[in-house]
């Protein structure tokens, strides 16, 4: 986990954990007030794995494009270093010739 990540997710369970102690202290039917914390803490958590599983992806997807033109950009000098190179051979021969 990234360091951005992992306070995302510190900040949603505390908020959540706050949230979920106010409503029980709060409240005189625990019972259907417990259900409807834990049913309201699941749904955070499943919307929460999915925009987790978003970034993530979209984190992926950007590194590889990034490694793709890296990797381009590669070639780009190795083939103008090559170039280069037998253009200055080409003049070094001309003169001795």
């Amino acid at each position: 986990m990234t360091k951005e990540t992992k306070i995302i997710a510190g900040v949603l369970a505390g908020a959540a954990l706050g949230a979920a102690i106010a409503l029980i202290l709060s409240s005189d039917n625990t019972d259907d007030l417990k259900n409807d914390v834990t049913d309201w803490f699941s749904d955070l958590l499943d919307s929460s794995k999915d925009k987790l599983a978003s970034v993530s992806e979209s984190v992926k997807d950007t590194v590889s494009h990034a490694k793709d033109s890296l990797s381009h950009a590669t070639d780009s000098i190795t083939h103008a270093k090559e170039s280069a190179t037998d253009a200055v051979k080409d003049s070094i021969s001309k003169v001795k010739g």
